[in-house]
């Protein structure tokens, strides 16, 4: 059987545009030639300190162009990319190595450090320094992981607290990226401004950029000042981010009106966007944002335009190939919704579960509960689950009351989420503590928090309890 790479892949579709920008990041430009070269120059590196096809290689890097070789290098040589975000604290960091059973680590030397580790030296990198940690890995995966070609494991944690790797196969990412794009039509004449955590956002949209022959310009903070220089700078025509940057653009006075006039897709992704949002968004540029719904395990099922006011929060009909259904819709028309189509994740890693053994009967639950009007456009009205969206990152509460309750004076807690009108929620904490226990100082438990868990999953807010709301049958109450 002759499998695909998906590098392999972008290589032959940009073959008439080498000399093009790929990436512009800062003062650095990278013609498609030049990223293409650097890829195979880090790839024999990495093969050099041992590195080998289907091994997989934790690889943990800030947004920058060094991001992008670094993926693209370990996907060229046949090797899994486990992607890990730099806001994952040292315990954080250590689970996911352990759970997704890496053979190695490959780091930003700027931004992580390993007493053990070894320098790359190569020449392919622009701005950066890579260290590499080998691990033993007790490689129990079944011989079906394999035979799937994989590409990616995405590491995710469930809403129960069980975690999990999604794991996509270079067929997938090329099926994906070509489901995304008969909704998003990019070609090589489109310039992506680029805000999003490529942790969470590589596949599909930056692959799908790259196949096109597109140029990415990556944005740093601060937002909005790095997006307007960048817009200003290049004729930019694609913006993908998140409620949050649309608010802050909406509403700051350093971005004009007229600074996104060239703007032909501004899509919204990553959280739900309120009425709120879209509203003065379009009232002050001029035009609607599209809200794009992504799913780890599906891609990009849904891109919807908008129809202006009367169908504020909608995500109209389902992309070309993918069909959407309600499972035991109540009253109201509400149901849990299940999707399926192209491009869907090929298994689970921890533990082990194929594709068909995840779905029923084809169908995936995404765990959304949402309703279908009359016209058949679908609207999502909430989580089946508790998971709290923090300005498009996902905490799941399991995690953060793990840590809180570790601290010797809390007996029990119980995180939750508050909407908030530009994050979407904050996560709160009400706390219980240990009979006779002293109540500890707010800024004392939030560097406790700090010093264990990534920034986001910190709770905003700390209340102080006599007792914690249980059901019949003694479990807390949620919701």
């Amino acid at each position: 059987m002759k499998f695909c790479n998906i590098v392999e892949i972008i290589r032959a579709e940009t073959a008439a545009v080498r000399e093009k920008p790929a990436i512009v990041d800062d003062a650095i430009e990278i013609s498609y030639g030049t990223l293409l070269d650097s890829v195979d120059r880090l790839a024999v590196t990495l093969a050099g300190h041992g590195v080998k096809p289907l091994e997989r290689v934790a690889f943990l890097c800030e947004d920058c162009a060094d991001y992008m070789i670094g993926n693209l290098a370990i996907l060229r040589m046949g090797a899994v990319v486990v992607p890990v975000s730099p806001s994952l604290m040292g315990d954080e960091l250590e689970q996911v190595l352990d759970r997704m059973d890496v053979h190695a680590l490959v780091y930003d030397t700027a931004i992580h450090s390993r007493p053990e580790g070894r320098v790359l030296e190569v020449t392919s990198l622009y701005a950066r320094v890579f260290g590499l940690v080998r691990r033993d890995a007790r490689d129990d995966l079944p011989s079906e992981y394999a035979r799937l070609n994989p590409a990616f494991i995405r590491f995710s944690s469930g809403t129960t607290g069980a975690s999990k790797g999604v794991l996509l196969s270079h067929e997938t990412i090329v099926a994906r990226t070509d489901a995304a794009d008969q909704g998003l039509r990019i070609t090589n004449r489109d310039v992506v401004i680029w805000v999003l955590s490529m942790c969470f956002h590589f596949v599909v949209t930056i692959l799908l950029y790259l196949r096109r022959g597109a140029t990415v310009v990556i944005c740093r903070q601060p937002f909005p000042e790095s997006f307007l220089k960048a817009a200003h700078r290049r004729d930019s025509t694609v913006f993908y981010a998140t409620p949050f940057h649309y608010q802050v653009l909406a509403t700051s006075p350093l971005a004009p009106a007229g600074c996104l006039s060239k703007i032909r897709l501004a899509l919204s992704t990553a959280m739900k966007l309120s009425s709120e949002t879209a509203e003065a968004f379009s009232a002050k540029f001029g035009f609607d944002l599209v809200e794009a719904y992504g799913i780890i395990e599906l891609g990009l099922p849904f891109i919807h335009a908008g129809n202006g006011r009367r169908k504020r929060g909608c995500l109209g009909h389902p992309q070309p190939g993918y069909e959407v259904r309600i499972d035991t819709p109540g009253s109201d028309g509400a149901g849990v919704i299940k999707i399926r189509g192209p491009g869907m994740f090929d298994a689970y890693v921890s533990p082990w579960k194929n594709r068909a053994e995840a779905l029923e009967n084809g169908w995936f639950n995404t765990g959304d509960v949402g309703r279908r009007d009359e016209e058949g456009d679908l609207f999502i009205m909430g989580r089946e689950k508790n998971v709290i969206n923090f300005a498009g990152m996902k905490v799941f509460p399991y995690e953060v009351e793990e840590v809180v309750a570790s601290h010797p004076a809390v007996k029990e807690c119980l995180v939750y989420g508050v909407a908030h009108p530009l994050w979407g929620q904050m996560p709160c904490v009400r706390i219980v503590l240990n009979d006779g226990a002293a109540r500890p100082d707010i800024h004392e438990l939030r560097r406790f928090c700090f010093q264990r868990m990534a920034v986001h999953k910190v709770p905003k807010e700390f209340e102080f309890v006599e007792r914690l709301d249980r059901t019949a049958s003694g479990k807390i109450k949620r919701g």
